[in-house]
């Protein structure tokens, strides 16, 4: 009889602690946004968001967006300026080329993401490759953050390989950073 009463206790306790949890990680995890990786509290990179996704940034806490793709991709939000800005956000669109990132893309990225530095921050782009491959590249050279510990957001998503690895390899040398992306 013991053992039937602590096995409906236990089983009640563990519902209620699953029930509980479940409510805030789908606060913490939104909808809608591919990939997402949590840098830090106010530094999130994502893959594309939905519409809705974009319509609810604000709500969600967020106060600027890093748009890292061309905006003529075809699965890019039509009007996500406008859904942004209508928020009162700061939208920032770095058009990076996929098949060529280059030195001066980085160097347009990490001075506007300084800038917004004191804000909570959503950098994205298609899937979360060009996003978070730059906010790795910021936070080794700009921040001077362990490599091996930046790069665990990276492998979250890919590995980057082609143009995005020379990029990566080129910019860490050239700073003197001593790290191989994998």
């Amino acid at each position: 009889m013991r053992r039937v009463v602590w096995s409906r206790i236990f089983y009640s306790l563990a519902l209620l602690l699953t029930l509980a949890t479940s409510g805030a990680s789908t606060q913490s995890q939104p909808t809608g946004m591919p990939n997402r990786v949590e840098i830090t509290p106010r530094l999130v990179t994502s893959g594309q968001p939905s519409a809705e996704a974009l319509a609810r940034l604000a709500a969600t806490g967020f106060e600027a967006v890093i748009y890292l793709a061309p905006p003529t991709v075809s699965d890019a939000v039509r009007d996500e300026a406008l859904i942004v800005g209508k928020q009162g956000l700061v939208f920032v669109n770095i058009p990076i080329k996929f098949d060529s990132p280059a030195e001066k893309d980085f160097e347009a990225f990490t001075s506007v993401l300084s800038a917004l530095s004191a804000r909570n921050v959503l950098v994205h782009c298609q899937i979360n490759l060009r996003a978070s491959s730059m906010v790795f590249l910021h936070r080794v050279i700009s921040r001077k953050e362990d490599p091996r510990v930046a790069y665990e957001a990276v492998a979250k998503v890919w590995s980057p390989d082609g143009p995005w690895k020379k990029l990566m390899q080129a910019l860490l040398s050239k700073n003197g950073v001593n790290f191989e992306p994998y």
